[in-house]
């Protein structure tokens, strides 16, 4: 079985930022794209509109969030990214764990 979940996050508001942000996504590092399939995502998509950003992600049965940042926290490459990628963000919630924060879903077609 298979999951889905949506996030949300914000570059922060100047077009510097936004292009770069734009730019590391055209060419992700192999050992990213790694890191996110190891923890059992099978399929990830970012979308933005001005500074706002919108990842679904698909998900595997058994992922978890929790898993997910423990595997990233003891890898000294997602951890550069994620430095890096922080230089061009800004949270939507101050008091998020996360900087992405999981989206409610308030409307399907199919139920």
């Amino acid at each position: 079985m298979k999951n889905k979940y949506c996030l949300a996050l914000d570059i922060k508001n100047d077009p510097e930022s936004i292009a770069a942000y734009d730019r590391y996504h055209e060419n992700v590092w192999p050992e990213i794209k790694k890191s996110i399939t190891d923890a059992g995502i099978l399929n990830m998509e970012i979308y933005r509109t001005g500074n706002r950003l919108f990842m679904i992600i698909d998900v595997e049965e058994g992922f978890s969030f929790e898993r997910k940042a423990a595997l990233d926290g003891s890898n000294p490459k997602v951890q550069e990214w994620e430095d890096l990628m922080w230089n061009y963000l800004q949270r939507l919630d101050p008091a998020a764990e996360r900087g992405w924060v999981l989206m409610d879903r308030v409307f399907s077609l199919k139920d």
